[in-house]
C-alpha cells in the first residue's frame, strides 16, 4: 500500500499544478517521521513536482532501519531488509538508495531543509545525516568538475545556488518531535 500512498501524493501535486492552483517551483511539501519517508520518496521519485521539501526526523535508509533504535520493532510493518524478498520490495522506497547522482548533479532535486534530533529515540539521526551527506557528496563531485572546467568564479558560484540547495539542522536536545520544550518547538516552526 505504500506505493499507493506515494502515487496518491504525486497525483494530488500534479492536480494542483494542472489546475494552476500553484506551480512546481512554488509547491513545497513537509513531513516528518514516516512522513519523512514520504518526503524522501517524493524528492527522489518526482523532483520535478516540488520547489522545496521540509523533511523532519525521517526514516530514509530502508536497508538498515531495523538495526537502529526502535527499527527492529517495525519489520512487521515495513518488512525485513535482511530477507531478500523483503529487500527487493523495500529498495523501491528506500529514499537513500534512490538518490540519483546524475539528477543531483543537474540540480534537478528541489531545495531541501532536513531536520533531526540527536536524542531521537525512535528514528536514528543517521537517516537524515546520511541522506544529506549523500546529496552533498554528489554535489561536491559536480562542483569539482565545474571548477576544473571553468575559471569564472562568479559562474561557479551561480551554479551552486537555487534549486538543489541543501540545509541541515540537528537539534542536540528534544526527541522524536525534534524539540525539548515550547521554545525549541517555536524555533523549529520558524525553520519551516
Amino acid at each position: 500500500n505504500r506505493k499507493c500512498a506515494y502515487d496518491d501524493f504525486i497525483a494530488v501535486a500534479e492536480d494542483l499544478i494542472r489546475r494552476k492552483v500553484t506551480s512546481s517551483p512554488k509547491l513545497g511539501i513537509r513531513g516528518g517521521s514516516n512522513g519523512g519517508l514520504l518526503m524522501g520518496n517524493m524528492m527522489t521519485r518526482r523532483p520535478d513536482l516540488f520547489g522545496a521539501v521540509c523533511c523532519a526526523v525521517p526514516l530514509l535508509d530502508m536497508k538498515c532501519y531495523n538495526t537502529l533504535l526502535a527499527g527492529a520493532s517495525w519489520t512487521a510493518e515495513y518488512g525485513d531488509p535482511d530477507v531478500s524478498t523483503d529487500w527487493a520490495f523495500l529498495q523501491n522506497y528506500s529514499a537513500y538508495h534512490n538518490i540519483h547522482p546524475a539528477e543531483v548533479a543537474a540540480n534537478q532535486y528541489p531545495a531541501l531543509l532536513m531536520t533531526t534530533s540527536t536524542r531521537d529515540d525512535r528514528v536514528h539521526p543517521y537517516h537524515a545525516r546520511s541522506f544529506v551527506k549523500r546529496l552533498l557528496d554528489c554535489q561536491s563531485q559536480t562542483q569539482q568538475l565545474a571548477a576544473d572546467s571553468s575559471t569564472d568564479k562568479q559562474q561557479q558560484q551561480r551554479k551552486s545556488l537555487g534549486r538543489g540547495d541543501v540545509c541541515y539542522y540537528e537539534n542536540i536536545e528534544g526527541g522524536h518531535g525534534g524539540a525539548a520544550d515550547s521554545k525549541q518547538q517555536a524555533f523549529m516552526s520558524v525553520l519551516y
